[in-house]
């Protein structure tokens, strides 16, 4: 990812970087420069550098067609209409080469490319949106899980069996993608409700991971089980309380701390 810091409010950002990310040029450096980019502009860029410029008018007339109109939903939507110009015009190719473009914003319309082939079944699913579970980018993550989550939620036992065994990958972003894809209160996206009423359902995925050594990921396990805290109260302090006494790592204290932070409210 790049070294530079980015501007701390939209209109500090340099004309020229954001002329550069508006064409795909470079990555956003920080959430500022993401949520500033123009995405409309970008994927007329992307499209004009592929001579693929047919493709965006009826790209335009999804985004067009969109009641709300925010970073995440015009993501998704050019997503959307990313896969069905490569199905319609057989360009399965095309999609293999956004999914490797330098710029992070066209990666994330790429995940988003997934949850929309209707072909893959959930095992296929999650194969395929692991590469960008650990993607440089921050945005890129993040854009991984939101993209298939109802995926998941809709074949939730056996999304939690793969995901479990993702535990032990060595990468801490495919670890975070793990617990922040299950989180039963996500942000910006949908409630898994069978969480939240059975939150011991994620065990096999939550035990691997309670002394993980990446704040990134204990950071996401202790968002996790707050989330829970809320709606299965008596199962979080039951697991904290058991978890204190099989591991005395500061890991494990300190997701217990952020854990418990609602109910010692």
């Amino acid at each position: 990812m790049t070294e530079r810091k980015g501007a701390r409010s939209t209109k500090d950002i340099p004309k020229n970087i954001l002329a550069q990310l508006n064409r795909g040029e470079i990555e956003t450096a920080n959430l500022v420069e993401w949520l500033a980019v123009d995405q409309r502009f970008l994927l007329e860029n992307l499209l004009v550098e592929h001579q693929r410029t047919d493709y965006l008018k009826p790209m335009l007339s999804i985004i067009d067609q969109l009641k709300k109109q925010t970073v995440n939903t015009i993501n998704e939507a050019i997503g959307t209409g990313l896969f069905e110009q490569a199905i319609k015009n057989n360009d399965s190719d095309f999609l293999t080469v956004v999914s490797k473009h330098k710029a992070d914003l066209v990666r994330c319309w790429a995940a988003y490319t997934i949850e929309k082939n209707e072909e893959l079944n959930i095992i296929e699913i999650l194969e395929q949106i692991q590469p960008f579970s650990a993607d440089k980018h921050f945005g890129v993550r993040e854009i991984s899980w939101l993209a298939v989550r109802k995926k998941i939620s809709q074949n939730l036992i056996q999304s939690i069996e793969i995901l479990s065994e993702w535990t032990s990958i060595q990468d801490e972003n495919i670890r975070r993608f793990t617990t922040e894809a299950t989180r039963p209160r996500g942000v910006w996206c949908e409630h898994i409700d069978e969480l939240k009423q059975n939150p011991e359902l994620a065990l096999s995925i939550l035990e691997p991971l309670k002394s993980d050594k990446s704040k990134y990921v204990m950071d996401s396990i202790g968002n996790w089980l707050n989330d829970v805290s809320k709606t299965c109260p008596d199962f979080v302090k039951e697991l904290c309380e058991r978890w204190e006494k099989e591991s005395e790592t500061k890991e494990t204290k300190y997701i217990i701390k952020k854990a418990l932070r609602t109910i010692n409210k």
